[in-house]
């Protein structure tokens, strides 16, 4: 394989995906609205293609159009688009449907492909684009690209993890890197060992190109980093790549009641541990980067950024009230 059309491409997942598929020698063509900055404008193996991928018309116009081997869906957030994406890209050598770990409807651990259950999706979820339809939504495209398998599709899925890495602009981990770097008293809700499964964003391109070229129709895949930290070990992991020395300090949900804040409040913590194994993965060629390597790569890319997680955790004001009724202890 050596050319790829990347349906989304220039934000996060995707423009590490296009990246990852340039170092690899892959001529690569984006099928984007145009909505967004384009980094890889002057790149003379990115081509770029304008059109609505909820619109089937401009799919197969594209389809048509450009030359390609595999496909990379990086923006289908509901199972009909999927559906969609099957039948008109049916001849290419792969179809590879990013999913998510959100997918998995069984709590426990480790969730693992074809053995944990996925959670069931509503004719009325999968139109509704809130955030609590989202991993039914992505669980049934997922079935559709087993579908399609079943017809001679060569479709897979590939389901990530919460992804971390330059240019995450949903700022959960900014809002850590912020504040170590800010202050050097870091409130973590609950105990700090919970655990929710990570993935770095180049690790997940990485994931994708290697399903397209060694993975099985019809197989999903997980991909998350291969040592998991807990949220306690994950702000340690950013004081360091930010230079700082800081003060962990755990606060359950009585104390976080003082500044009107539960657990939950907070980025990235999860009540009930998310563990995926990668083990199929692995299998196909795929490793991690190295955790502090990660995080290093991702604190240099907050600082150049505006990014700042506030929209995303609690205010410090309120945070400086529970530290307050802690130190009276």
């Amino acid at each position: 394989m050596d050319a790829a059309l990347v349906i989304g491409g220039t934000r996060f997942i995707g423009r590490h995906l296009v990246d990852h598929l340039l170092d690899h020698d892959y001529h690569v063509t984006l099928f984007n609205r145009g909505t967004h900055e384009n980094p890889f404008a002057s790149h003379d193996r990115v081509d770029h293609v304008q059109g609505d991928r909820g619109v089937k018309t401009d799919l197969q116009a594209a389809a048509m159009t450009v030359d390609y081997d595999a496909v990379f869906d990086v923006v289908a957030y509901r199972p009909g688009e999927v559906e969609t994406a099957v039948d008109v890209f049916a001849d290419a050598e792969a179809y590879v449907y990013v999913s998510s770990g959100a997918a998995y409807g069984d709590e426990v651990l480790p969730k693992r492909e074809g053995e944990t259950g996925l959670k069931p999706c509503t004719p009325e979820q999968a139109t509704d684009d809130s955030p609590d339809t989202y991993g039914a939504r992505k669980a049934a495209g997922d079935r559709a690209v087993f579908e399609a398998s079943k017809d001679g599709v060569r479709a897979m899925s590939v389901r990530p993890c919460v992804v971390y890495g330059p240019h995450d602009y949903t700022e959960r981990t900014d809002y850590w890197l912020a504040r170590v770097h800010e202050y050097d008293r870091v409130l973590v809700p609950g105990d700090g060992t919970n655990v929710w499964h990570r993935a770095y964003a180049p690790d997940v391109a990485e994931a994708l190109r290697l399903v397209a070229e060694r993975g099985s129709a019809g197989e999903a895949y997980n991909v998350g980093d291969r040592r998991l930290t807990t949220l306690r070990e994950y702000v340690g992991l950013a004081a360091d790549a930010m230079g700082t020395d800081i003060e962990v300090v755990t606060a359950g949900e009585r104390e976080l009641a003082a500044g009107g804040l539960s657990p939950t409040d907070f980025p990235l913590y999860r009540s009930y541990p998310h563990v995926m194994s990668t083990a199929k993965l692995a299998d196909l060629g795929w490793t991690s980067t190295s955790l502090s390597s990660a995080m290093l790569a991702t604190a240099a890319d907050h600082r150049e950024s505006e990014r700042d997680g506030s929209d995303v955790g609690p205010d410090r004001s309120d945070e400086e009230r529970v530290l307050g009724v802690l130190d009276t202890l």
